[in-house]
This record gives C-alpha cells, sequence and structure tokens, in this order.
C-alpha cells in the first residue's frame, strides 16, 4: 500500500487528530493546488482542481499543527465522494 493509500485510509477512518499538514498531502495527492483566496483571506484557504474544475474551501486551524474539527473533515469527506474522489 502506497503512502498515499495509506493516507486516502486514515481520512475514511475520520481521526480526531488528523491534521492540516496532512489534509494538504491528502487533496495535493488527489490533484489539488493550495492557493489562498486573496492577499488578506486569513484562515481561509482554497484548494482547485483545475482538471475537475472542483473548488473547495477550508478553514486552517489557528493552532499551527493542531487537528482538525470534525465537522470540517466530515463536510470534505462527503464532498470527496461525491465527486467521486475516494470511495
Amino acid at each position: 500500500m502506497s503512502t498515499k493509500e495509506k493516507l486516502v485510509e486514515r481520512f475514511r477512518r475520520q481521526p480526531k487528530d488528523f491534521t492540516w499538514e496532512e489534509l494538504i498531502k491528502l487533496l495535493n495527492g488527489l490533484g489539488f493546488e493550495l492557493s489562498n483566496k486573496r492577499k488578506t483571506s486569513g484562515s481561509r484557504v482554497r484548494f482547485q482542481n483545475r482538471d475537475l474544475k472542483l473548488v473547495i474551501d477550508m478553514h486552517k486551524p489557528h493552532r499551527s499543527g493542531g487537528p482538525l474539527k470534525e465537522r470540517a473533515l466530515k463536510d470534505l469527506y462527503n464532498n470527496l465522494i461525491k465527486n467521486n474522489l475516494i470511495d
């Protein structure tokens, strides 16, 4: 099992300690690029997949390296399933 597959499998389990860095790796592996909406976007971050014309907006946690909120992970999980990026 590759590192990407292991990360996707970990994400599927919706762990309470899934970090921002893991999220960036996960979305990069699925073809998304990190792009701030604008210079003063604050903690709102945008991930774009230009091939699929898909945009995901996320809230970056204030604590560096801290876990993501459970609701944010669940919403992202449902979004990725809906767009057939994970199964």
